[in-house]
């Protein structure tokens, strides 16, 4: 009877043991996720982007290229709509490219540093290694962190849940999700590729504007397309929509959007117009600001953008920078007012 009790603590020991190979611990993988981190050069990787913002999701098609230490490419496509944005980091600087409208913009800009940025493997490496009070758990495939997030108005989006590969540490999935804990941005990444090569010119901002153009063509008749009015979701206390305003212009329509109460602003909404040849980038006194969707230019007292041909401006002297990016993040609803 002795021998057989000793047999079974023997066995069930080595069980434990076992069990205990095949789950690492989060500071074991939190450190591996640091060398990870460091040895990373370059990688590719794909990647389904939905957001959750609006009266119906908006999803997106990525590609993100990134070669060290700071070279980027990231293509945003609309998965149904023939439209794309390009964020572009060499050299000489941070680019915005809209291919449909000919269209490139130049930012003297740190981006993507000091942010979180869903759709980039190492900042999701630096979210985890940043929060010291994250949560983990395994599953059989994966290692899962709940973390803050860095963004700079993080009032909106201010947990997210990182999935990672077991074997190789790579991104499986984002979820960004808001205070009532609901997904609204929601990354699954595919054909994740580390140490990946790249042309010479594979970051040139005039090479990446002809490519993009090739498979979304420029927007010839951007003048004559109408477009619905979006109202932004994220409220601001004490404040309401007092006025909409149409005004007739050379090419279409304008509509401004006046909010009144504690503090003010308004939106501006008007079809972006196609340059007739594609011409030098256009300087920015701004900063680019990701808002999901989107990328825009951003100082002070104003945000501007451009989403599926349609220019769009926020200004406000009321809103602080972070209420202000809160509120374009959320321009996505054509619900009523």
């Amino acid at each position: 009877m002795k021998k057989r009790l000793l047999l079974l603590l023997a066995g069930l020991m080595v069980i434990f043991a076992l069990a205990a190979c095949g789950t690492k611990s989060q500071e074991s993988v939190v450190k591996e996720l640091d060398g990870t981190l460091e040895d990373l050069k370059s990688y590719k990787a794909k990647a389904k982007m939905t957001l959750q913002m609006g009266t119906e999701p908006q999803v997106y098609d990525v590609e993100i290229w990134h070669k060290d230490p700071s070279f980027y490419r990231v293509n945003l496509k609309n998965a149904q709509k023939d439209q794309s944005q390009m964020i572009l980091r060499n050299e000489e600087g941070v680019f915005v490219l809209t291919p449909a409208l000919n269209k490139s913009f130049k930012f003297q800009s740190d981006w993507p540093k000091n942010s979180s940025q869903a759709y980039l493997y190492e900042s999701l490496i630096m979210d985890i290694l940043e929060d010291k009070q994250a949560k983990f758990s395994a599953t059989k495939e994966h290692y899962v962190f709940e973390t803050k997030t860095r963004y700079q108005n993080n009032k909106m989006l201010p947990i997210q849940e990182i999935k990672l590969n077991k074997k190789n540490l790579a991104p499986v999935s984002v979820k960004v999700m808001d205070p009532d804990r609901n997904s609204l941005v929601t990354v699954e990444f595919s054909d994740v590729k580390f140490d990946a090569s790249f042309d010479k010119d594979a970051f040139d901002m005039k090479k990446n504007m002809t490519g993009a153009q090739l498979e979304v063509p420029v927007m010839a008749d951007v003048e004559d397309k109408e477009f619905t009015v979006k109202y932004p979701v994220a409220e601001i206390p004490g404040v309401t929509l007092i006025d909409e305003k149409e005004i007739t212009t050379e090419n279409g329509k304008r509509v401004v959007l006046t909010y009144d109460g504690e503090k003010s602003f308004t939106l501006i909404q008007e079809k972006a117009d196609a340059m007739p040849a594609m011409s030098s980038a256009i300087n920015m006194t701004g900063k680019p600001v990701d808002l999901g969707f989107t990328i825009g230019a951003m100082n002070e007292t104003s945000v501007s953008w451009t989403h599926l041909g349609v220019d769009y401006m926020l200004a406000s002297t009321d809103l602080s920078p972070e209420e202000l990016e809160m509120v374009a993040k959320s321009v996505l609803a054509d619900m009523e007012k």
